[in-house]
């Protein structure tokens, strides 16, 4: 029975980091709307730069458990810049923590406030989130034949001509790759083979719409583009590895212990523009992704299993950066459910700003 109960505790350790994370979230959105309703007559470059430090705050909670919490250690392969850049970051795309690595990268060049996503058009419908990232420089798309292109565009060249900082992260694979969903696997290679493509194994054949698109309407505005290679190593069995990547909650009970994080920085100058071009230069850019990863698995010499090529850098990032925004957070939510006028408030943002913010997406559409 003890053990039972030990095992238990063990598997609750993400109630914590859940009960902070969305909990606080009404107290995120109230802070953001006062200031956007202070703003509103102020210079747009101004409320940019005062949205991306609250957006620091919130994010340097989420990186408080991701990585402080969880003790998670972080090897990084490459030179990953000291100094902010305007990029475009593409990844691989395996677990919906790849949305925090991105931000771990970005915390260590001081530009947390400037990571905004490429998202899936469903999660707009988020409570509270999916409208706040949409605010920040979000961008939702649809796939295939759905895709809207003008808008994307659009709303970039906004960006491009306010001056807005942008760390842009896309997953051009579109979907999480799952080695044990064959089927999507399966129509990957297909869809590869069928195109004269190399066959890829542990990265599905990536789509180029929205990469191409951000880069064609940043361009004059970018630096450079970051390649991310990532691999949680889990300890399933004693493995070394997961034979899945790690959801949110299995990350946050500490089940994986080690994150390997290979970092390329292209040049944009590097980067074909037209669109052709460019799909080939993705898909061999997935390709190289792809032998890193064999590598990591599969290789026949037991001492290059298990990591990437090349030195790897132990990186550590201060709780003193992090837990501030804990505390003022926590706090604030604290205060305002310690009255029954803001226990109103609090109940009310959660669902009033939910539906508010479901009705703009209809609105806008």
């Amino acid at each position: 029975m003890l053990l039972s109960l030990v095992l238990h505790t063990y598997s609750m350790r993400y109630l914590l980091p859940g009960v902070l994370l969305l909990g606080s979230a009404p107290t995120y959105l109230l802070a953001w709307t006062v200031w956007r309703v202070l703003s509103a007559l102020l210079p747009a470059r101004l409320y940019q730069r005062v949205d991306d430090r609250l957006y620091c705050v919130y994010q340097n909670m989420v990186l408080f458990f991701f990585e402080n919490y969880t003790g998670v250690q972080i090897l990084l392969y490459g030179d990953l810049p000291k100094n902010k850049e305007n990029v475009i970051y593409l990844a691989n795309h395996q677990s919906t923590v790849d949305w925090i690595i991105a931000d771990m990268l970005a915390a260590r060049q001081d530009a947390l406030g400037h990571v905004r996503y490429v998202l899936k058009d469903k999660l707009k419908w988020l409570p509270l989130y999916g409208f706040y990232f949409a605010q920040h420089g979000g961008i939702y798309v649809k796939r295939s034949a759905k895709f809207n292109e003008k808008e994307m565009r659009n709303k970039l060249q906004s960006y491009v001509n306010a001056g807005t900082p942008m760390y842009l992260v896309i997953f051009p694979e579109g979907t999480r790759y799952n080695k044990t969903q064959t089927k999507i696997l399966s129509a990957s290679q297909a869809f590869a083979a069928q195109r004269g493509l190399p066959v890829l194994k542990h990265v599905l054949t990536p789509r180029v719409k929205a990469t191409h698109v951000a880069f064609d309407s940043m361009k004059s505005h970018l630096d450079a583009i970051y390649d991310v290679t990532v691999v949680y190593e889990g300890n399933e069995k004693g493995s070394g590895k997961y034979s899945n990547s790690p959801s949110m909650t299995e990350f946050l009970c500490k089940q994986c212990p080690k994150l390997h994080i290979h970092f390329d920085r292209i040049d944009k100058n590097e980067v074909p523009e037209e669109q052709e071009h460019m799909k080939k230069w993705l898909h061999e850019r997935f390709e190289i992704k792809d032998k890193l990863l064999i590598e990591f698995y599969d290789s026949p010499d037991p001492e290059r299993r298990n990591k990437f090529p090349g030195k790897s850098v132990h990186s550590r990032l201060s709780v003193k950066k992090t837990l501030p925004s804990v505390l003022i957070l926590g706090s604030l939510t604290a205060v305002m459910l310690m009255t029954e006028s803001g226990r109103k408030l609090y109940v009310g943002t959660w669902l009033y700003g939910t539906l508010l913010g479901c009705l703009w997406f209809v609105i806008k559409t």
